[in-house]
């Protein structure tokens, strides 16, 4: 569903790219630092990126592309991807549009050698690794991991499993400050953007044994997980039966990890005077179970991408309409740095005053303020855990 044949017709030249993932991508150590001329280490995947768009600079013209006109956009963690890259110093002038589909970097990161929000440091916990691997932590530290395989390096992540390995370290270099401070301050690359999330982000990403099976012992994982705020939680995702677990759960997971991060990055972008548009994925796929997950997460990418016909989906007008709207306004978007075109609904750029988005669903059309108590909720709660970091 990622080829690029559909939009290429369209009329962009569409390139996609492979970077680093888990240790071999994020994986950061003392002894790495030390060797660094910037004493960092730990963000290999976004400096692949950066790689790639500096390629694109150097040759894209040679396939009809313009190198003053690059849109990246990404899923996902590649919509975590895009939102480092808008936010990295060193990608600045490599890229011209950015488009996020389901992921930001807006909450609490990860520092390279402090410890920060109940985490780690991001050396101590690649010593922890080095460890895993039977690894000691001397003088020759870095000498024995560069002997490991990466078959090796892989299968001892997968015991671990280290999640934070994936948005980026707060490094001094790659990243400054963190991603939520470098926005705030307006220090981004300011080119417009194209941000959103879907409807049912949870269904497929929650497993069903993450949800507690009682309301009670629901309210005591909020007791333990939100604090004071546990009430403010309730009064928006009210629980009165055990039966209420599911939907309350499911629905809040969806606005902490996507609803907000995608409203916060299309405010942070508006304060500083760069041109967002926000939208939100209603349009349920025809599969069979479409009941039980709806608009899933990464259900978008084969509307966006026009490429139905490469699902084994059997779609109704609704989806192509979705999929030819959803297409035309990121080509759009890809050729001026502006989603609208005649012919199509009209997309109003984000403003906090009216908070205008672009729904695609079962009809196309604009609403606004969109889960606006549910973005507020947790506004208020990443703000308490970065007053006491």
């Amino acid at each position: 569903v990622y080829d690029g044949a559909a939009l290429a017709a369209k009329g962009v030249v569409l390139v996609t790219i492979n970077y680093r993932l888990g240790p071999l991508g994020y994986f950061a150590h003392p002894a790495l630092s030390a060797e660094s001329k910037h004493s960092a280490s730990g963000n290999y995947g976004v400096l692949d990126q950066i790689a790639a768009l500096k390629w694109v600079q150097r040759n894209i013209a040679a396939f009809g592309g313009d190198p003053d006109r690059v849109t990246i956009f990404g899923e996902s963690a590649g919509s975590w991807s895009v939102c480092a890259l808008v936010a990295t110093p060193l990608a600045k002038g490599l890229f011209h549009r950015a488009i996020g589909e389901s992921g930001g970097v807006f909450a609490p990161m990860q520092f390279l050698k402090e410890k920060k929000f109940g985490s780690s440091s991001a050396e101590d916990g690649g010593k922890s690794f080095a460890k895993a691997l039977a690894v000691d932590d001397g003088p020759d530290a870095l000498k024995q991991l560069r002997a490991k395989s990466y078959e090796e390096i892989i299968e001892a992540f997968d015991k671990q499993r280290a999640a934070t390995w994936a948005r980026g370290t707060v490094d001094g270099w790659v990243f400054p400050e963190e991603i939520y401070s470098i926005f705030a301050a307006g220090k981004q690359n300011k080119v417009p953007v194209i941000v959103g999330s879907n409807a049912d982000e949870g269904t497929s990403l929650v497993a069903p044994g993450l949800i507690p099976k009682s309301a009670e012992a629901f309210k005591t994982y909020l007791k333990g997980r939100f604090g004071a705020l546990m009430n403010d939680y309730l009064q928006i995702y009210p629980v009165n039966s055990d039966a209420d677990v599911r939907d309350a759960y499911l629905h809040s997971f969806r606005d902490e990890t996507f609803t907000w991060q995608m409203r916060t990055w299309a405010r942070m972008s508006a304060k500083s005077r760069t041109k967002a548009w926000l939208y939100f994925f209603s349009q349920a796929p025809p599969r069979p179970d479409k009941n039980i997950y709806g608009a899933y997460h990464a259900a978008e990418i084969p509307y966006a991408f026009d490429n139905l016909h490469l699902t084994s989906l059997k779609p109704e007008k609704s989806d192509i309409d979705v999929a030819n709207a959803m297409s035309d306004f990121w080509v759009n978007f890809a050729a001026t740095g502006n989603p609208n075109r005649k012919g199509l609904p009209a997309w109003n750029t984000y403003d906090e005053k009216s908070e205008p988005f672009m729904e695609f669903g079962s009809s196309i059309k604009e609403g606004k303020s969109l889960s606006m108590k549910e973005c507020d909720f947790y506004d208020k709660w990443f703000a308490s855990r970065r007053a006491n970091p």
